[in-house]
């Protein structure tokens, strides 16, 4: 083994952590061709063995195998999303079919699969545990919605699909980041800051010295700026300019136009659904899910619709009057939305964003986050400044159990670059398991918050700061996974269940109690007023019917198109279905389709954007528990939801897992009550 490769294989770092200096862009391309050709080589001694198949020489070697190929995946993966540059973004294209066409040839393995058939045939004599049952039903599944069962033409042709899909995903993503990178808008007088709050203004100045640009403030697309320009500048010509680049990433006639990769890749995905013998892409997503079945979406995400349309139609009504008010004629505009709403929202409850910020600290922040992990879980978190992460920015943090053991490291990188893609996610570099000596999970948090000049602290939105708990939430999943095999380590859950454990975590960010403590001003420390707190609290639904068809629409796309067979223009398609929907023209889907990552940059999310609200109801009924015994941090309530939610990964079914914390299986009620929408 090189020593290029054994920097990238062999993470001898301070506390285990990858020598990320010493691993250069240049080496990842190698590292992945020995990872490859060890993995092969570990998978043919699998499926050639000559003795006969048993747990341990199929299953077990099966989740023991590939780990060099999964620390340069980790470390590859990573530096694409957060760190990216051309040398990633070329290796990316030529790494992602190589990868498809790896695990192709993995799944379509006869003899490796005829092992596990064997096993799975013979489950009942095993006398297996229940996670080892699992297990073996996540492998024999896996292969057989990879194509197991395929004659010879049909496996071909399915790895031709993968491998494409998996290019065309690729160039998706890269197009978006180039979109977000290559656009700003500076700023230079008093008159184009008109209405821009000072938070606002240190952000977009340390947005304009980060590019060097000749003007000293810079609009970008980083959704820390987008909103709140739009939310807060009085130029509605900047805010149409702005929002109309916002909303355009990934369509522009040009080179980094998406709409032909879309049409070409729900194309490629009906026809991979027809090979594996299901009726739409969304029938053979959703075949292993909670959800089951489209309909089964449809009905939820219509119930909310309905609603959430006849809100938004009163808001939007409102805002119209605000707008003649103020002596304009115009209509509501979608870039008029966030701008007027948050005009009301100051009428309504004698508050507004800017009021806010001021006490919404980054730092203190993340110490909520880090106390209420405490307080349910007995967690404690310790800034590890000696410990050299990816970028300078990125702080790591040892997490420690109630009895001080280790239990995991944390990174959290919080602020927006021109080298990382846009958005929020979790993500991991290892995670949680006990086969061969076992690991601890090395999880991270990526965020894009606006990074303020030197010496100001960074101010967040409301919004911000449920990201932040949101992703936390994830972050918490990998940390207190529990399980023996990585197979169903942590976040390996059905798409429908993993956002709960999120979702669930955001409810804790507006406990009076934690806001009272952690919302302090910024310049005289003190707490967060009781009737700035109050009026919070009572707002917290405002705009709850944009919001709601913001994402709702969205997510009615994305099972629309994953249903409706051949689309040739997916622009088209997205109008109808919009105009069908009966689609206000003052709100647009919250991805639009030329920029929709969720969907289009993977498969992960794709005829799965849904999950979110699938999760809300579970998550609302889950903080129903709590909230029942008269105390949100009622112990039994919290060991029940470690042990059963946090703790428990993919190792049991997600509906049995649920009953198992709550007891009942949740309706919609709770959610809908949550969100203002209850009838």
């Amino acid at each position: 083994m090189s020593d290029v490769n054994d920097h990238v294989f062999n993470w001898n770092g301070p506390a285990g952590l990858p020598r990320f200096d010493r691993v250069k862009d240049d080496d990842l391309a190698l590292a992945f061709d020995e990872a490859l050709i060890r993995h092969q080589a570990e998978i043919d001694r699998i499926a050639d063995n000559p003795a006969p198949p048993d747990y341990d020489n199929t299953i077990i070697s099966l989740e023991t195998s590939g780990d060099a190929l999964e620390r340069v995946s980790a470390l590859f993966w990573n530096r694409a999303g957060a760190h990216s540059n051309e040398a990633i973004q070329a290796l990316e294209r030529d790494i992602a079919p190589k990868l498809a066409r790896h695990y192709s040839a993995i799944a379509m393995n006869a003899a490796l699969f005829a092992r596990v058939d064997a096993l799975w045939q013979a489950r009942e004599n095993l006398d297996l545990g229940s996670e080892a049952l699992r297990v073996l039903e996540r492998h024999w599944k896996s292969f057989v919605r990879a194509g197991a069962r395929l004659n010879a033409v049909e496996q071909k042709r399915l790895a031709e699909i993968n491998e494409e899909l998996a290019s065309l995903g690729a160039s998706f993503s890269q197009n978006v980041l180039a979109d977000e990178k290559s656009w700003f808008l500076g700023l230079s007088t008093e008159e184009d800051l008109e209405g821009i709050p000072d938070f606002l203004r240190d952000a977009m100045a340390a947005a304009a010295r980060e590019r060097e640009l000749s003007e000293p403030y810079a609009v970008t697309l980083s959704r820390s700026i987008i909103e709140p320009f739009l939310t807060f500048s009085e130029r509605r010509d900047l805010r149409e300019y702005a929002f109309t680049a916002w909303t355009s990433r990934g369509e522009n006639d040009g080179e980094t136009d998406n709409l032909a990769n879309v049409a070409r890749i729900l194309a490629l995905r009906e026809e991979k659904a027809g090979l594996l013998g299901y009726g739409s892409f969304a029938e053979f997503k959703l075949d292993d899910t909670m959800a089951k079945t489209p309909d089964a979406v449809n009905a939820l995400l219509m119930k909310v619709w309905d609603r959430a349309l006849l809100r938004a139609r009163k808001e939007e009504d409102e805002i119209a009057l605000l707008i003649a008010e103020e002596g304009r004629n115009h209509s509501v505009a979608p870039w008029d939305w966030r701008h007027y709403s948050e005009k009301l929202r100051a009428r309504k409850f004698n508050f507004s964003e800017a009021e806010l910020k001021p006490y919404l600290q980054l730092e203190n922040i993340i110490e909520a986050c880090f106390s209420v992990a405490n307080r349910l879980f007995g967690l404690k978190a310790s800034e590890r400044p000696d410990l050299e992460a990816y970028h300078p920015d990125v702080r790591v943090f040892e997490i420690r159990n109630e009895n001080d053991n280790l239990i995991g490291l944390f990174l959290g990188d919080y602020f927006a670059r021109p080298s990382k893609r846009s958005g929020a996610w979790m993500s991991s570099f290892q995670s949680q398991h006990r086969l061969d000596g076992g690991q601890i999970p090395i999880i991270y948090n990526v965020m894009n918050f606006a990074k303020p000049p030197a010496g100001k602290p960074a101010l967040l939105s409301l919004d911000d700061a449920r990201t932040l708990f949101h992703e936390f939430g994830h972050a918490l999943h990998g940390l207190l996974s529990d399980v023996d095999h990585p197979s169903v380590s942590g976040t390996s859950v059905s798409r429908d269940f993993v956002e709960l454990p999120s979702q669930l975590y955001e409810h804790w960010l507006t406990v009076p109690d934690v806001l009272r403590r952690y919302a302090v001003h910024h310049e005289t420390g003190e707490p967060i007023p009781q009737d700035l707190l109050d009026k919070v609290l009572a707002a917290r639904n405002f705009n709850g019917g944009f919001a709601a068809i913001e994402y709702t629409a969205s997510a009615l796309v994305d099972m629309a198109f994953h249903t409706s067979g051949k689309i040739s223009d997916p622009l088209a398609f997205e109008a109808e279905k919009l105009a069908e929907l009966g689609m206000p023209s003052a709100i647009v889907m919250r991805h639009r389709t030329p920029h929709f990552m969720h969907v289009f940059s993977g498969d992960g999310y794709s005829a799965g954007y849904y999950s979110y609200m699938w999760s809300e109801v579970l998550d609302a009924d889950a903080f129903s528990a709590f909230e029942e015994t008269g105390d949100v941090f009622h112990d039994e309530t919290a060991e029940r939801l470690h042990r059963h939610i946090y703790s428990a990964g993919g190792s049991i079914d997600p509906e049995d897992t649920y009953l198992a914390f709550r007891g009942k299986m949740p309706d919609a009620s709770a959610m809908l009550k949550k969100k203002g929408l209850a009838a």
